[in-house]
């Protein structure tokens, strides 16, 4: 994007033209996602782009200490400030030698903040001929501001912490004058479990809004940091409920498009909101330690997140849907709340350009919180990604530790870790929920030296893992070189919803009848006038495309499953290889084959119609349905309804 799309490359932040509304909020999207991505990869190129920004911003700093373009009161939001801010501090964490100028960029500009707030929350809520947020999406997200201010305070106060801690005050204070106060919102009472037109509501938009309520999750957890109010660590907790039970997708995601309604399979799911769901859910597990949200962060990374991204990574939806037997330019919008019928198309910018800019943040800071270092010390595997940790434990830092995780996980469910360490230390490794602990294991492999006799001394155990209470399970590290492998067992797991409907799961990945589709490519569309796009604002080398996929003729989508009859499949000989791109179809080591029968699905507002809404009768004979990874399938269904069937020959 920083080479050629235009809400990046020609951003008014680095002397640019373009911005797509008043919020500028593009680049400073973009920079939050794209500096974790280039100090996780250590691409050089990457690392140049986020470096040309960081020092446009910082060069370009205004006197008075406002970071970006805008001069006037009228123009001058902090909402995009808090994008920057995050980028900022993930940038100082990674490289030092730019540590000092970041700080001291941000304390100019915290002052400035301040002063802000201070008069009538100027900056935040809206006043006259003000125009950098006429929606109000900035009261709404008010605690964003918190994370970047509480690790300026906590490392590099310097004389200033008052006026830190009076900033991210009076940020929650304008939030709760507007009517944007989540903690008003995640209660029983006020919570709307479905929401229709008919529905009484009576709290601002802006909680309904799916982005929105991502990121608001944050919120009772980033006042807690601050006062220790343990009722904002439990209301955070009652906040995740709330969602898991009555707008949580199958794939992880909040359904909204964009805002909530029910649990349908047909209502749409903002790319935005699943990667705001994993970094809500990783920073919510690290305070809160409970298993399930760690599982629900793997949950919406490897399902809901993939599944709205095209294999190349050149494309993406703004909606998808969890039963979605076509993508393309749908004949009606009506079927959404918010969203155009273009939406589901995989595209560069298929609807608002917010997801093109946002949704890169989410592997990248996803990676950056897979290991965690614990209470009591040690360090813990929470993310069952591979990856590599380097880190220095002890109370004073004297532990020099290495451990790097070698897996296919989510694919396969092996992971093996090479480590070296100085000195002993805990290390832990998440089980996740869905693991049967009775047949999983652990087999440790040690080498360890002394320098004074100069003797190697070697060992090996194995053993059934017996995690803690919180899902941790316990591997003492002694000194020197260990290998030590965790295999999981599982399987299939068969998730029953309303309407006589069930999906179908094994082990983090959701399982989804495959749809083999045709595929019909079209030149990138501008989201408002549909109108075609400049090449000034295209990839030059052409792979930014428009896609309509539909299901290739004698595909078959209409079906219902007997979720008794479920077979798994592993076609890759190879365990420690996976294809690349791995998010395609045919391309995951592991399918599912399920009993399943053709019926009758009616077709409403241009889509399957919900489960529920009409009766299942079933037509041919039962076969064995091809079911494969969700995120790997751009077509697929995912809920469907359940009947009894005769037994199937599977011949597998």
């Amino acid at each position: 994007m920083f080479d050629f799309y235009r809400f990046v490359h020609d951003s008014r932040y680095i002397g640019g033209s373009t911005e797509y509304s008043g919020l500028d909020e593009a680049s400073p999207y973009w920079f939050n996602g794209l500096v974790p991505l280039a100090f996780g990869l250590g691409d050089e190129r990457i690392r140049g782009q986020v470096k040309y920004y960081l020092d446009y911003i910082l060069d370009h700093q205004q006197e008075d200490g406002w970071i970006g373009f805008e001069t006037t009161r009228a123009t001058r939001g902090l909402w995009a400030r808090c994008l920057l801010l995050l980028g900022l501090i993930q940038y100082a964490e990674a490289d030092p030698t730019q540590t000092e100028r970041i700080v001291n960029a941000m304390h100019r500009y915290v002052v400035l903040a301040h002063s802000m707030l201070q008069n009538n929350y100027t900056g935040l809520i809206v006043h006259g001929n003000d125009t950098f947020d006429t929606a109000g999406f900035g009261v709404g997200r008010t605690h964003e501001m918190h994370i970047p201010m509480q690790w300026l305070l906590e490392r590099y106060p310097r004389n200033n912490s008052q006026i830190i801690w009076e900033t991210m005050e009076l940020m929650i204070d304008g939030g709760v004058v507007w009517g944007a106060d989540w903690r008003t919102f995640w209660t029983d009472k006020s919570y709307p479990k479905v929401l229709y037109d008919t529905t009484p509501y009576e709290l601002s938009w802006v909680f309904i809004h799916g982005v929105n309520m991502a990121q608001g999750l944050r919120y009772p957890l980033s006042l807690y940091i601050n006062s220790g109010d343990e009722a904002l660590k439990a209301q955070t907790r009652k906040a995740v409920d709330l969602l898991a039970q009555y707008h949580r997708s199958l794939a992880g995601t909040i359904l909204a498009d964009e805002y909530i309604s029910d649990l349908n399979p047909s209502r749409g799911a903002e790319l935005c909101i699943a990667a705001e769901v994993m970094f809500s859910s990783s920073y919510i597990y690290q305070y809160l330690g409970d298993n399930d949200i760690a599982d629900w962060a793997e949950q919406t990374a490897f399902n809901a997140f993939p599944v709205s991204v095209a294999p190349d990574w050149w494309s993406h939806q703004y909606v998808q849907q969890e039963n979605q037997p076509w993508s393309r330019n749908l004949s009606t919008d009506d079927l959404w709340w918010d969203v155009n019928s273009y939406a589901n198309v995989f595209g560069l910018e298929p609807n608002y350009p917010c997801c093109t800019v946002n949704h890169p943040q989410a592997y990248p800071k996803f990676l950056a919180n897979s290991f965690t270092t614990t209470a009591d010390g040690g360090l813990a595997h929470v993310f069952l990604i591979p990856g590599t940790a380097a880190t220095s434990l002890g109370s004073d830092g004297s532990n020099t530790v290495l451990v790097s995780a070698n897996t296919t996980y989510p694919f396969g469910h092996t992971i093996t870790y090479s480590i070296s360490a100085s000195e002993p230390f805990d290390f832990y490794v998440r089980i996740p929920t869905w693991a049967d602990t009775s047949k999983s294991t652990t087999t440790s492999a040690s080498t360890s030296s002394n320098s004074n006799s100069r003797i190697e001394t070697r060992s090996s155990n194995s053993s059934t893992i017996s995690p803690s209470s919180l899902g941790l399970q316990h591997i003492p590290i002694p000194a020197g070189t260990t290998t030590t492998t965790l295999r999981l067992s599982t399987t299939p797991r068969v998730v029953p919803r309303a309407n006589n409907t069930a999906a179908i799961y094994y082990g983090a990945l959701l399982y989804a009848l495959a749809i083999e589709h045709d595929t019909v490519t079209y030149p990138p569309v501008e989201y408002r006038s549909m109108r075609a796009l400049p090449s000034s604002t295209l990839d030059p080398e052409g792979r930014t495309k428009d896609f309509a996929l539909t299901p290739k003729e004698g595909s078959r989508w209409n079906v219902a499953i007997d979720p008794s009859q479920i077979r798994v499949v592993r076609r890759s000989s190879s365990p420690d290889e996976l294809e690349n791109p791995i998010w395609e179809l045919g391309a995951p080591p592991v399918e599912l084959r399920v009993a399943a029968v053709e019926i009758d699905w009616p077709i409403v507002m241009d889509t399957a119609a919900d489960p529920g809404t009409f009766d299942v009768k079933p037509k041919g004979k039962p076969f064995a349905a091809r079911f494969v990874p969700y995120g790997s399938s751009k077509l697929h269904m995912a809920l469907l309804p359940v009947l009894e069937l005769d037994d199937v020959d599977f011949d597998i």
